[in-house]
Order: structure tokens, then sequence, then C-alpha cells
């Protein structure tokens, strides 16, 4: 099998700022997302709050899939963005999900992953093939907590818009041309999804602004 983890960035960020029943429904939606954007074979096996963990027959079915929900979370106005991790190995059914060293180096691939980000094993890479309008761009050799060999890891690019910013109060994605407010800091403009996260990134925008957001 090869597995696909997804899951929102700045989840808890999203539910500190907007409140649990927004983040409840960010979530309730993300669900329907992952379903309609499944390749054929592709199944959904588990959803544990934000992230989800997807079982698919093949390699491309599992790289097919993560292009296509991360698409999809693109074109999803106001929403977090997501990051994506794929590996393919031999996993134990274990009710109607899966357990093995192939699932828990997929949640570490995922885990690696920034905002925005799909990222696969080079076995996945492999496996798949040369897909259309998918590349392949190296990443590295990365050394991962409990797994004994070094992981080659590849970032997976289809044509994303790259048309977004990213709120750095509560990390939802947000249009440049149709935020409702902006702001200037040290140079740089940011852009929030409502006035509430623009307020509080004016009480502390050090505290915002900083390295990672």
């Amino acid at each position: 099998m090869t597995f696909l983890i997804a899951d929102l960035c700045g989840y808890t960020a999203l539910t500190e700022v907007h409140g649990d029943t927004h983040a409840a429904e960010a979530v309730m939606r993300y669900a329907e997302i992952a379903e309609m954007s499944l390749a054929p074979g592709a199944r959904l096996v588990e959803r544990v709050g934000d992230e989800v963990l997807i079982a698919c027959p093949d390699a491309a079915a599992a790289v097919r899939t993560a292009v296509s929900l991360q698409a999809a979370i693109e074109e999803e106005p106001l929403f977090p963005t997501l990051r994506s991790g794929i590996h393919a190995g031999t996993a134990v059914v274990h009710g109607n999900g899966y357990v093995g060293s192939a699932v828990n180096l997929t949640a570490r691939v995922a885990a690696y992953a920034r905002s925005g980000q799909i990222l696969c094993t080079e076995r996945v890479k492999t496996l798949a093939g040369q897909l259309r309008g998918i590349e392949y761009q190296a990443v590295g050799s990365v050394r991962f907590k409990n797994v004994a060999d070094l992981v080659t890891i590849f970032a997976i690019v289809a044509g994303c818009r790259g048309d977004t910013a990213v709120d750095p109060v509560c990390r939802m994605q947000v249009r440049p041309d149709t935020a409702p407010a902006r702001l200037p800091f040290e140079g740089e403009t940011y852009y929030f999804c409502s006035f509430a996260c623009a307020r509080k990134f004016a009480d502390q925008p050090k505290h915002y602004a900083g390295p990672g957001n």
C-alpha cells in the first residue's frame, strides 16, 4: 500500500483566534474535501482531529490524491493551509485501519513538510514514475526519530497557484487582492482574514512576524 497523511497547518492557532465552532466547521469541511479528492482506489481510512490518513493501491494514486487535495484546499476561501507526506510499504490491517512502520514513516514525512508542501520518499517517486504535470524536487536525506536509515525525501510540485498569503495570526489562507485587512511591518506587508486578526497582529507584531510565520 501507499499511505498519505495530510493535516491542516495552524489548526491550534485557528481555534484560539476564531473559536471551537469555527475550527470544527473547518475540520468537517476538510473531511468533505478529502473524500472528494480521492483518486480511484484510494480510501480515507482515518481522521483524527485535523489529520487524515488515506490508503492507496499504488504510489501514483497517492500522488494524484495529494495533488488534488492540495489544489482543492488552495481554492477554498479563508481556509487553513495543508501539509502532506507520502510513503509506500507494507502494513498490518488493524480493524478498519492500518498499523506498522510504513504508516509511522508516512507520519514522520508529513510532520517534516512545511505549510503548503507535499513530500514523499524516494520509494514513492520510483514507484509512481513520471506523471503528467507533476515534478519531483530533491529535498535531501533526512534522519527521522526511531528510523535507522537516512530517508531521501522529494517535494511534489504540480502547478500550485502561488497567489495566496497566510494570515500570520490564525494561519488561514487569504488572497492578497481580497484580504479584509493588511498591515505593513518592517518592510513587508501582511494580509489578514479579518479585522480581529489584524488587531491582534497590531498589538504584538514581532510575535506574529517572527521566523517561521
